[in-house]
């Protein structure tokens, strides 16, 4: 049976977004998974960012995470721009605040579109401009003893 481009699930869902916040407490992938869910969704990705034990050559004991009040609002607009160019079935992010050891997840996001090359796209868009366009700034303590802070993730 050929697929039929106009049934309702090639298209974008009437209120994709699921999931927004700045949390606190410790992210959860599968809360992330589950809230982007879709049967008509052919195609979920997932991205995961943790904090890495260096940066810039230098090794990192642990970061801080702090926002401006605006930061999930601003989340918002970055969804509503993504589902805006995508075909976004359901979409989901969240992003931590406050005092994070290695290994700690710092943000998780997760698209899902009727395509898996949709799907990777959307998702690297929305992680690429939270990073660049939301108010996270990142506190970073070296192993060295010194410091040092990161604008906008």
């Amino acid at each position: 049976m050929a697929p039929h481009i106009d049934h309702p699930g090639e298209q974008a869902a009437q209120e994709p977004i699921k999931l927004i916040g700045i949390r606190e407490t410790p992210l959860s992938v599968d809360e992330v998974f589950r809230a982007v869910g879709d049967e008509a969704a052919g195609g979920t990705v997932l991205f995961v960012g943790t904090v890495r034990n260096h940066d810039g050559g230098a090794d990192v004991d642990e970061l801080g995470y702090s926002c401006h009040p605006s930061a999930e609002a601003e989340m918002r607009r970055i969804a509503e721009k993504v589902v805006a160019d995508f075909p976004v079935r359901a979409l989901a992010a969240v992003h931590r605040v406050g005092d994070l050891k290695v290994g700690d997840l710092a943000v998780v996001v997760a698209v899902s579109c009727p395509h898996r090359g949709e799907a990777f796209e959307a998702c690297r868009k929305l992680i690429d401009d939270l990073k660049h366009e939301v108010p996270i700034w990142k506190h970073q303590r070296f192993s060295d003893g010194t410091e040092e802070w990161v604008g906008a993730c």
